[in-house]
Formats: structure tokens, sequence, C-alpha cells
């Protein structure tokens, strides 16, 4: 994303002041309210969490061992 937030946690990619994954504009955005984005927001929101899922299992089979 091209924007600067004070609650977003770069390393985790989530805003700290909802304590879950950063989807600007979401309810209880900062930006909420204040900019028009050009996709409805629970689709841009049920995006993100499928690619955090997808981010999950990726990481989640890489730390398994193929030796077991």
């Amino acid at each position: 994303m091209t924007f600067s937030c004070p609650n977003y946690d770069l390393r985790t990619e989530t805003c700290q002041r909802l304590n879950t994954l950063c989807v600007a504009g979401r309810p209880g955005c900062v930006l909420e309210g204040k900019v028009d984005f050009g996709e409805d927001i629970a689709l841009r929101i049920k995006r993100a969490e499928d690619r955090a899922e997808m981010k999950r299992q990726r990481d989640a089979q890489s730390t398994t061992s193929p030796y077991k």
C-alpha cells in the first residue's frame, strides 16, 4: 500500500490500533470515511484475509521437516 500510518506494523503487516490485518479504510481505521476506494471494503478485507491464510500455510509448510 502507498500510505503512511502510525498504527501500521511493517514487520507483521498488522494494524496496532485494531490488532488485525491492515486494510486501509476498514471499520476502525484512521482512514475510514476520509478516502474513497474503488473496491468494496468487505472484498478488500476478504482478500487480505485470504492472502494472510495462504502465507500462514506456506510458512507452516516451510517449517516442517521433510525428514519425518
